[in-house]
């Protein structure tokens, strides 16, 4: 199967969803399909093999230059190429990462709005690329966010085109009320003509068709898999370091940065807690670095800065040696994570969770059995779950073996690309059955719409 998977650079970040649309193109390619991740606004950013393509579209300084100015809608395009160039892009997005949502409401709204947005020019040479190059038997859009351009990829390329559900009400709830509120009209509109969802978890299903009041049977659940190379299976026992708590995942208040280091005061304030240490890693953007001194502060101020470690961002190789080193891990986030890639990663390498009663959690502890839920947003109870797997060591490693299991028989990234590969075929063959539904005339005129 010939498939284009849209996806957004995030601004040089490594995100969940750069990671997962990653994996899930290269596990596709290896299982023989031609599917080509097609990256836009910025290159993607990867601690494993990058398959997607070179090319950007929608590159983001070409994108704001247009919604800032008419004249740069009507620049040609090898002019455009100049600003698309990936090195570019790359250095311009350690500056965007600063950039908040909330000062980008006009701009999503214009790409929302499609060819009726100041970005019809980009529209145009995707559009192009697709029909004349790469003709794919089907589309995926890996946000809605991407949907301004489905009505024109429907008029042009005639294939079904699908899109996922992974966080996109994270960006929507950040911007102005009035932006928010016409930005999720444009979506739904956008989406009408959609083949069909895929969600990364029952929750994010469910929370989408209310949110977007999309119907729920229009959307198909594939859990998230992880690309199992490279990782570790059980961690060994180790008497020669204290009992280790890890946090991996990007440095933010959302992720919950600031429970854990409460919880870890409470915990190292319980009468009779063996000796222990906190450790933290993942990605940190520079208007982060603030709040991450800050917490450091409050652990000083208890003094506990020595039992504290963070790591910088390690690749690939050195995720998975943070992961090996502790005992459980745990990524108290805020919001309601849809995805939750870390604890997939931390089972990968046989190391318990503990997360909140939220979002995605529920369903991958119960589905493994390699973790235990607390209530979201309470250092106490937080601290009291460390508490018992401190205590109970071997208890601990069996939550993690029992994690191990899972992720090897399901939650990895081949089993992810075979059901995403199910439900892609299904939305292909409604298309071919509403085609040869139709008389022989229009059947012709049909197929020259669709191919040309």
């Amino acid at each position: 199967m010939k498939i284009a998977y849209l996806t957004a650079g995030a601004a040089g970040m490594l995100c969940g969803s750069c990671l997962h649309d990653n994996t899930l193109a290269a596990a596709l390619i290896a299982q023989g399909h031609d599917a080509l991740l097609i990256p836009t606004y910025t290159p993607i950013r990867t601690d494993e093999p990058d398959v997607s393509q070179r090319r950007v579209f929608f590159g983001g300084i070409n994108v704001f230059l247009q919604q800032k100015s008419s004249f740069f809608r009507k620049t040609p395009w090898f002019l455009d190429r100049l600003f698309d160039w990936p090195r570019l892009l790359r250095w311009v997005s350690r500056f965007a990462v600063s950039t908040r949502a909330e000062e980008l409401g006009d701009l999503t709204l214009s790409m929302l709005r499609g060819e009726q947005g100041h970005q019809r020019k980009e529209i145009d040479k995707l559009v192009r690329w697709l029909v004349e190059e790469v003709r794919p038997e089907i589309v995926v859009l890996t946000n809605v966010l991407l949907s301004g351009i489905v009505p024109r990829l429907r008029q042009e390329l005639g294939v079904p085109t699908v899109g996922m559900l992974q966080g996109d009400d994270i960006f929507l709830e950040a911007l102005p009320d009035r932006a928010r509120v016409l930005a999720k009209v444009l979506i739904r509109e956008n989406c009408a003509t959609l083949s069909g969802f895929i969600a990364t978890s029952r929750y994010y299903a469910d929370f989408m068709a209310g949110y977007l009041k999309l119907a729920r049977e229009r959307i198909e659940v594939v859990y998230p898999g992880i690309n199992l190379n490279g990782h570790g299976g059980a961690t060994a026992a180790s008497t020669s370091r204290p009992f280790t708590i890890g946090y991996f995942a990007r440095i933010c208040p959302e992720k919950g940065l600031h429970i854990i280091v409460e919880a870890y005061r409470l915990l190292r304030q319980m009468p009779g807690t063996p000796p222990t240490r906190l450790r933290v890693s993942g990605w940190l953007g520079e208007n982060h670095r603030a709040y991450l001194e800050e917490q450091k502060h409050l652990l000083a101020a208890a003094d506990l800065l020595a039992d504290f470690e963070h790591v910088e961002a390690p690749d690939h190789a050195g995720k998975v040696r943070f992961l090996q080193e502790c005992d459980v891990l745990s990524v108290p986030t805020v919001y309601r994570e849809p995805k939750g890639l870390y604890i997939l990663e931390a089972w990968a390498n046989g190391v318990p969770v503990v997360q909140p009663r939220h979002g995605s959690f529920p369903e991958l502890i119960e589905a493994t059995g390699g973790g235990v839920l607390i209530n979201p947003e309470d250092p106490l109870d937080l601290a009291q779950a460390l508490r018992r797997l401190v205590d109970q060591p071997e208890a601990a490693r069996e939550l993690g073996r029992r994690g191990r299991d899972a992720v090897q028989s399901r939650f990895h990234a081949a089993a992810m690309a075979l059901e995403t590969l199910k439900i892609l075929e299904k939305h292909l063959d409604h298309t071919d059955a509403e085609a040869q539904r139709m008389p022989q005339g229009k059947q012709e005129n049909w197929a020259t719409d669709q191919h040309g």
